[in-house]
């Protein structure tokens, strides 16, 4: 236990960008109509599935369509 408190400080804004991160993505998937790669269903599955930022930056890399 005494070890996870000495990283706590280091976690808790991880954890924080993680969910903002997540946040802005899900939020630019669901207002966008179309995407390069796939269908919406398709990049919530993946964003939410693979939430520890793999799933927003591919989401981003690969399916955001370019406007």
């Amino acid at each position: 236990m005494d070890k996870v408190m000495e990283f706590l400080p280091f976690l808790i804004p991880l954890v924080i960008a993680e969910f903002a991160l997540l946040g802005y993505t899900l939020y630019h998937i669901l207002t966008h109509e179309s995407y390069k790669r796939g269908t919406r269903t398709l990049w919530i599955l993946i964003t939410v599935l693979l939430m520890n930022f793999v799933g927003p930056v591919l989401y981003f890399l690969f399916g955001k369509e370019d406007a």
